[in-house]
C-alpha cells in the first residue's frame, strides 16, 4: 500500500474527512532521520492496510500543516481520527515500537475517543 503525499490544499479532504484513522508522517527531503523512518512507514502501511490510512506531508512545501502540528522537529508522526490527534511521536523510531504505537492508537480509537468539549453526555 502506498503512502500518499498530502498538501495544505488536500489536507481537509484526505485527512480530516477520512473514514479511516490517518497516520501522518511530517518530513522533509533534507532530513536524514526522515529518510530512515520512511521504509518503516511504508511497511506499516502494508501491515495496517484497510485499518488506517498513511500519508506524508513535506513540511517545507506545506507550511499550514507544519504550523498546525507545531512541527519544529521532524520526523513527526501523528495519528488522527477526524480532527482529533490521537497521539504523536517525534523522531525516527524502529518498526517494533511504531507497530505497537499504531496498534495502541487503533485500540484507543475503537474504545472511543474523548468527546469534544462542546458535546455533553445525555442526562
Amino acid at each position: 500500500m502506498a503512502v500518499d503525499a498530502v498538501t495544505d490544499a488536500s489536507f481537509e479532504t484526505d485527512v480530516l474527512k477520512s473514514e479511516l484513522p490517518v497516520f501522518i508522517d511530517l518530513w522533509a527531503p533534507w532530513c536524514g532521520p526522515c529518510r530512515m523512518v520512511a521504509p518503516v512507514v511504508e511497511k506499516l502501511s502494508e501491515e495496517f492496510a484497510g485499518k488506517m490510512k498513511f500519508v506524508k506531508v513535506n513540511v517545507d512545501e506545506n507550511r499550514a500543516i507544519s504550523e498546525a502540528f507545531q512541527a519544529t522537529s521532524i520526523p513527526m508522526l501523528a495519528i488522527l481520527k477526524g480532527n482529533t490527534v490521537v497521539d504523536r511521536v517525534v523522531g525516527a523510531q524502529p518498526h517494533p515500537l511504531l507497530n505497537k504505537w499504531v496498534t495502541a492508537a487503533l485500540e484507543a480509537i475503537e474504545k472511543g475517543l474523548p468527546e469534544a468539549p462542546d458535546e455533553k453526555p445525555a442526562s
